[in-house]
């Protein structure tokens, strides 16, 4: 049962992504891993907060700069951005493109159908529903 208990309180690695993203963007400028660590309060441990804004340079959603004898980082990309970043690594691992955008596409909701063609400066036809 306590076994359970702790799996069930576990977050993901993409929500610790979002937590550190945003404790980073309501900084007033570069952060250190301890500050963040602080921000975030929760028992996270100083080593996870570390491993995870490694992680996020690598996904290129923040960059760093030498403090002393560490780093203080700073967001590159807000949560959107990320997750766009994350899509565009999915599709340039494929080979083919157009079946997996096509596939992207066929599998999208009516409204956000609508949302993608409004961003792409496509509006529906007419006769379309």
């Amino acid at each position: 049962m306590t076994e359970h208990r702790q799996r069930s309180r576990r977050r993901g690695q993409g929500e610790l992504e979002a937590l550190v993203l945003s404790a980073l963007r309501e900084a007033d400028g570069p952060a250190t891993a301890g500050w963040v660590q602080e921000r975030l309060g929760s028992g996270l441990a100083y080593t996870t907060v570390i491993t995870i804004l490694t992680r996020l340079l690598s996904k290129g959603a923040v960059t760093r700069e030498r403090d002393g004898r560490s780093f203080a980082w700073l967001p590159v990309a807000d949560q959107a951005g990320l997750a766009a970043h994350k899509m565009r690594r999915v599709l340039d691992a494929e080979r083919d493109r157009e079946a997996v955008l096509a596939s992207f596409v066929t599998g999208l909701g009516p409204d956000d159908e609508r949302l993608l063609r409004d961003l792409l400066g496509h509006p529906r036809d007419e006769g379309e529903d």
